[in-house]
């Protein structure tokens, strides 16, 4: 029967074969982390987890004990504490007893970041200043909801613009889905001028691209998120592509389009999904409560 004082061994062990399991470096770090903290509760008060090792009906009651000690004594976030339960479960599943029964903390719903109309505003018009190619990335991105893989992806005949119309063909967007998505007279007309001073590429390979560096070769996602975050500068925000992609998804929901049709434009495979942008964000909330002021 393991026992607490056998403890500095055992987190030895759990962290050598920690390093073996498929988790990112940065779950690795947190794991080993927050197990310590566990650890170091335990062997606190060695009677509190006599048998918590051993036997998982005791390894329940400690385990719902620590909880209670992270969210009351130090007061953490409910990811903060549901991050620690997910990391002593996996310590837990090492020791051979498995994950314990304990419910997590219910999250606060709240609909992804995306810009208010002021900020909405203050990019479009920084995107307008910009030079013709990082004008057409920034209005495709907050005017057709494309994801920052799927623009760079984007090749020359996948841009199709006719007279007063345009539209944007994602040959392989998340999941391998397949979408069109029209686009309005701004990200069509940024389009269309910077269709018309493109420079030619530097060589074709697998497609012609669309959107092109200086030297000639396809853009990088990297160089596509220097060029948001610049137009986010000049227009006073921090922001990413994918702020962007939430703010397009949201101002359909709430204009009231059919959630089957804003799946469809947005590459939804869940309707679900989609339906996260219609719950409050914290901006909703706050007029909410200050709606409620009277005159004195």
């Amino acid at each position: 029967m393991l026992e607490v004082a056998e403890l500095p061994e055992l987190l030895e062990r759990y962290e050598v074969w920690l390093e073996r399991q498929p988790l990112s470096e940065r779950t690795r770090r947190e794991y080993a982390r927050q197990v310590t903290g566990f650890a170091e509760w335990l062997g606190a008060d060695p009677a509190r987890g006599a048998d918590s090792l051993a036997d998982s009906f005791a390894r329940d009651y400690t385990v719902r004990d620590f909880k209670r000690h992270l969210k009351v004594e130090h007061r953490w976030s409910p990811a903060s504490v549901n991050l620690a339960l997910a990391a002593v479960d996996h310590f837990f599943r090492f020791v051979g007893l498995g994950a314990a029964d304990v419910k997590r903390e219910r999250l606060p719903q709240a609909a992804p970041r995306a810009l208010e109309s002021d900020e909405l505003l203050a990019f479009v018009r920084a995107a307008g200043r910009a030079a013709a190619r990082d004008r057409a990335i920034g209005l495709l991105l907050v005017y057709a909801g494309l994801r920052l893989s799927e623009l760079v992806a984007l090749d020359l005949d996948d841009a199709r613009v006719s007279g007063r119309k345009a539209v944007v063909v994602v040959r392989s967007g998340k999941g391998d889905v397949y979408r069109e998505v029209p686009l309005n007279a701004l990200a069509r007309n940024a389009l269309d001028d910077w269709l018309k001073k493109r420079p030619a590429p530097a060589a074709r390979t697998g497609g012609e691209p669309l959107f092109v560096s200086r030297a000639g070769g396809r853009l990088s996602a990297r160089s596509v998120d220097d060029v948001v975050r610049k137009l986010g500068r000049a227009a006073g925000l921090e922001l990413s592509a994918h702020v962007l992609r939430h703010t397009w998804v949201t101002r359909l929901v709430r204009a009231g389009n059919d959630v089957v049709l804003v799946a469809d434009l947005a590459g939804h495979r869940k309707l679900e999904t989609t339906r996260r942008y219609s719950l409050p964000s914290l901006g909703d909330r706050q007029r909410a409560v200050d709606g409620l002021a009277v005159d004195q």
